[in-house]
């Protein structure tokens, strides 16, 4: 049973308005009339759930994990303009999700008394405004729970470090604010230590990014956070918010989201018909280098592609529409923080965490050596460890190996994905397009 109850019928916001910016819950009294925050609390918790399936698509169908078998969806793998074909099934929903994400949680830090939802309603903005930043780049600031569009300069995209200040700003508070237990799979202080990490990293801030990494590795166990013995019980609907899980999306069959079309659990299953075969061959030979060089076996192979090496069963089809999607786990977060020691001069200190993780996956130590090789070292983990989890095309983005990696020239203004052209149309130009699309 989900642990956030969603009040659907109080804030579902209309969507027929002129920007996603700005909405409000027309059948409810305005927000200054609320004196309990707790259902547009939840709303936020709810309206993330839509980013879930086009992050994972995103973050896997663009890298070298997984393929697209049907036009044109296979617009994924051309890094071109017409991408923007794939606006309504999937940067559509997910734009407009966010913002309304952002808009429940702007209700709750401007009128809530309570410091604990004032926290969680920060690292839920943070989180949103952090999935917007990595795939559009720059984008509108909204910090109000009632946006003036009298000028229309709420909607102009802010430059990426404005965000990610407001990000690191959102991080810092929720932090301050909330427990280290985490309650109900809902945003902790643990959560909010390991995205600004994250963020950090996202940023090659690697100094910055090491004292709340090493928090959270540090204080895991005191949180009830550790690794999982057996890495496929990370995954599953029954093992939804395992120890192992620092914050998840949390899903149910019997509350619809924004995304309607198939999720993640179908694309990466090869269950939609545009794409049967999801399994980029690539990662198969990423999977057989890793047990050649490991010890002879991977055990997190099994749990990742199927025996055919077509598709991935890490979501398995049994309980699908019930998995969570896990947005923060020990596992990546221990990875980040070998990372961080790694650039910032620690390679010793970095081979020990990433052991963890190679101990787990039935692998011997690392042979790593120099700064660089244990750097391609973690970046080779983190690729099989978190394979279909949306992380690798992010990942490639950020430490600057995209072409190194998909074996090709990309053009950098494909690192980013298209605004909705539905919001640049509305904005009347406000809202501006990235170029190349």
């Amino acid at each position: 049973m989900k642990h956030i109850y969603i009040l659907l019928i109080s804030f579902l916001l209309v969507t027929s308005c002129t920007s996603d910016l700005d909405q409000f819950p027309t059948n409810i009294a305005s927000s200054n009339s609320l004196t309990d925050f707790e259902g547009a609390l939840n709303a936020a918790y709810f309206y993330n759930r839509g980013s879930v399936t086009p992050m994972a698509v995103m973050g896997d169908f663009r890298s070298d994990n997984a393929l697209m078998d049907e036009e044109p969806n296979t617009e994924f793998d051309k890094f071109g303009p017409n991408l923007i074909d794939m606006g309504p099934q999937f940067f559509n929903p997910f734009y407009s999700a966010l913002y309304k994400a952002i808009l429940s949680t702007n209700t709750v830090i401007e009128k809530s008394t309570d410091p604990v939802e004032i926290g969680e309603a920060k690292f839920l903005r943070a989180l949103a405004y952090f999935k917007l930043v990595r795939v559009f780049g720059d984008v509108p600031i909204n910090l109000s729970s009632t946006p003036s569009l009298t000028d229309g300069s709420i909607l102009a995209r802010q430059p990426v470090s404005n965000v990610y200040a407001q990000i690191i700003s959102d991080l810092n508070d929720a932090a301050g604010a909330l427990s280290t237990n985490i309650v109900n799979g809902r945003a902790s202080k643990l959560a909010a230590q390991g995205m600004l990490g994250k963020v950090f990293m996202q940023m090659s801030d690697f100094g910055s990014a090491l004292a709340p990494l090493q928090a959270v590795v540090d204080g895991a166990g005191g949180a009830g956070i550790a690794l999982q013995e057996d890495f496929a019980n990370i995954f599953g609907v029954d093992n939804d918010l395992n120890s192992e899980i620092i914050f998840a999306s949390q899903i149910s069959s019997s509350i619809a989201d924004e995304y309607t079309s198939s999720e993640f659990w179908s694309w990466f299953g090869g269950l939609d018909t545009k794409s049967l075969n999801p399994v980029d061959q690539d990662l198969v030979a990423a999977f057989d280098a890793s047990a050649a060089n490991g010890g002879g076996t991977d055990l997190r192979r099994a749990v990742t592609i199927n025996e055919a090496g077509t598709a991935s069963p890490k979501y398995p089809q049994t309980g699908g529409p019930d998995h969570d999607w896990i947005e923060q786990r020990l596992g990546g977060a221990i990875l980040l923080y070998a990372e961080a020691l790694n650039e910032t001069g620690n390679s010793a200190g970095a081979l020990d965490q990433l052991n963890k993780i190679r101990t787990r996956a039935g692998l011997t130590n690392s042979t790593a050596t120099s700064q660089a090789e244990v750097r391609q070292a973690i970046a080779d983990e983190r690729r099989l460890e978190l394979a279909f989890e949306g992380q690798r095309w992010f990942d490639l983005v950020r430490t600057g190996t995209v072409d190194a990696e998909m074996g090709e020239t990309i053009d950098s203004r494909y690192h980013l994905f298209p605004i909705p052209n539905s919001e640049v149309l509305s904005s009347f130009g406000v809202i501006t397009q990235n170029p190349g699309y």
